[in-house]
């Protein structure tokens, strides 16, 4: 394979068959620590990760999720995911989903046996609606399944309402996010070692194509300050184009919020850090262009704020969180928001996209 180096701005370029690598050479991240604070944000209860996660049988039609303490949402079933994915491929374990402002879904599975490997399938929420899936989710769970070694019309049309792409280097695969200014796709790459410890210090954000579902390009950088920060677990945008991620390196939640080009990626640690978390796991990251508010989500456990407020040295209070608690557990492993304010929940045990009743 060949490469080809050049300089651009003050960073270096690797080329090789299709993804350009940015090489960042200035750090990511600026950091202030004298003007890091506690916020006590006791509206959010910390909810532990469960020992086992409820699973729902193939045989369900439909399925509600809802919050039994806290702020009070519902989600139902609009999209329950193929199983198995085309061509017998494996599409379980998704991990992360993002919604385009023209009614694309994508989703990112990464199978359990392949270890910091994924793929990207897109979904035509619209198509889909038009042939009739939002009504029976069924169809589109059974869509690559062969009746009488052929499949029917009505499966041929839902098959061609889906795109998959192909496998590459996703890390977890929780970090899927899709930027409401630039309308681009974007994704954290964190690759993990068998014990779950991160794989480098450099992280990789990676442009996804939305014509292959690849990475075509991205950005090596360091995120270090006074210290190496381990970001790319999650990802978010702001309808502004400003990125968004959040930690707990054992003090509680850090937020970050920051920018992404083309050849560079620069993020500052917001200076209030939230000491109560919303659960075991760093699950997901949303915003809702509706309301103006970010989320975080660990586990089924929600909390959200109005990202306005992490401005300048940051003005939040316990009094503008929300939270919700969610039953049953299924694990929740993304939530993302279209246009109108709506909630897309990605859920795993078995995977499915239930859609909120309400703006959320």
């Amino acid at each position: 394979m060949s490469f080809v180096v050049c300089m651009i701005l003050g960073q270096s370029l690797v080329a090789n068959a299709s993804v350009k690598v940015y090489h960042q050479r200035s750090t990511a991240l600026i950091n202030h620590p004298s003007s890091l604070r506690g916020l006590n944000n006791s509206k959010v209860k910390y909810v532990k990760v469960p020992r086992r996660y409820t699973h729902m049988r193939k045989s369900h039609d439909s399925n509600k999720i809802k919050a039994i303490h806290g702020n009070k949402v519902t989600f139902k079933t609009r999209f329950l995911l193929p199983d198995p994915g085309k061509g017998h491929q494996h599409w379980g374990n998704p991990q992360s989903i993002a919604v385009s402002k023209s009614g694309y879904m994508y989703i990112v599975y990464c199978p359990k046996n392949a270890r910091n490997k994924g793929r990207i399938v897109r979904y035509d929420m619209k198509r889909l609606s038009q042939i009739g899936v939002t009504k029976d989710p069924k169809l589109l769970q059974s869509v690559y399944v062969k009746h009488n070694g052929k499949y029917s019309a009505k499966q041929k049309d839902i098959q061609r309402a889906i795109k998959a792409g192909g496998i590459f280097d996703t890390g977890h695969g929780q970090s899927l996010a899709y930027n409401l200014k630039s309308h681009a796709l974007y994704m954290w790459r964190d690759d993990k070692t068998k014990s779950g410890a991160p794989a480098s210090t450099s992280g990789y954000i990676e442009h996804i194509s939305t014509k292959t579902l690849k990475p075509d390009r991205a950005i090596s950088f360091h995120l270090v300050s006074h210290g190496f920060i381990h970001g790319g677990n999650v990802l978010a945008f702001d309808k502004y184009g400003n990125a968004y991620f959040w930690s707990n390196p054992g003090n509680g939640v850090n937020l970050y919020k920051g920018k992404i080009s083309k050849h560079h990626v620069i993020f500052r640690r917001t200076d209030q850090i939230f000491r109560h978390l919303p659960g075991t796991h760093v699950q997901s990251m949303g915003y809702n262009p509706k309301r103006g508010r970010l989320y975080l989500v660990a586990d089924d456990s929600v909390a959200s704020f109005p990202a306005k407020r992490l401005k300048g040295h940051g003005s939040l209070t316990n009094h503008s969180f929300n939270w919700s608690e969610l039953s049953p557990k299924r694990e929740t492993e993304g939530l993302t928001f279209d246009g109108s304010g709506h909630g897309y929940l990605l859920t795993n045990h078995s995977p499915e996209v239930l859609l909120s009743t309400t703006v959320y």
